[in-house]
């Protein structure tokens, strides 16, 4: 299959189904991995060993992957669609926000998991109160035990939620009458393969995590940390004027 025929086949997927139901779907993931978790002992396999590569290499930096796809992406195509360098640069930084909703929130979740746990000796079990904070107790090979939110329910959540509302873009692109250049063009698309890549890698790990790791509470509210990011942005401030503002569309052009 050629690269515009990859192009064409992701974008009538995304426009079918994906973005329409994906938030939903990732609550349903979650609230099912957890309970199938609960229910039964399950099997050990490749992606139940927290050292497998796609999480070691990949998950473990999600946010700088996310980002550093997304950002070239954005540029261009936004870029292209409005003519508008400042136009550009301002969606941009939709990448700036989301930074710091990632650093906030897992900077919560740390704060929330060390001030409801204790710290155990790793073989017997028993209570170390000389240890009264996470860092010190992990830094000498203890045990730590709090409210632990996960922090990969979160991120792969957020991460899979706003890279589907960028993408979309390139249904835009596809209407426009006067195209990029090749070289343009073959960069957009390839982001955009990209990105797609990326996306079902994310839903495979998210699903990973919902089945393997974590209790319920702490997957439940991890993700429903990750929807209410995307849909408090998305879907409410950047609608508004002074924001990073939504991709653009055809006939809509810069507000």
């Amino acid at each position: 299959m050629s690269l515009d025929g990859v192009v064409r086949f992701l974008n009538t997927f995304h426009r079918g189904c994906l973005c329409r139901y994906l938030a939903p779907l990732l609550a349903l993931i979650t609230l099912g991995g957890s309970l199938v978790k609960a229910s039964q002992p399950l099997a050990e396999s490749y992606f139940s060993n927290r050292r497998n590569v796609l999480n070691v290499y990949f998950v473990k930096f999600s946010w700088g992957w996310t980002v550093g796809l997304l950002l070239p992406f954005i540029f261009t195509s936004n870029y292209f669609l409005q003519r508008d360098v400042l136009f550009a640069v301002r969606r941009v930084t939709s990448c700036v926000v989301g930074t710091g909703i990632w650093f906030l929130s897992t900077r919560t979740f740390h704060i929330i998991e060390n001030f409801t746990g204790e710290c155990y000796e790793s073989q017997n079990m028993t209570v170390l109160h000389q240890f009264d904070n996470l860092y010190t107790c992990k830094k000498n090979g203890h045990l730590w035990l709090g409210f632990d939110i996960s922090g990969h329910s979160f991120l792969l959540s957020y991460c899979v939620l706003i890279m589907t509302e960028e993408i979309a873009v390139m249904n835009e692109l596809q209407k426009v009458e006067q195209k990029p250049g090749k070289s343009i063009a073959t960069i957009i698309k390839s982001l955009f393969i990209a990105l797609n890549a990326l996306l079902f890698l994310w839903i495979w790990m998210f699903f990973c995590t919902a089945l393997y790791f974590h209790d319920m509470p702490h997957k439940i509210i991890g993700t429903a940390f990750g929807i209410s990011a995307w849909y408090g942005t998305y879907r409410f401030w950047y609608k508004k004027p002074f924001s990073p503002g939504l991709p653009p569309e055809i006939g809509n052009k810069k507000e």
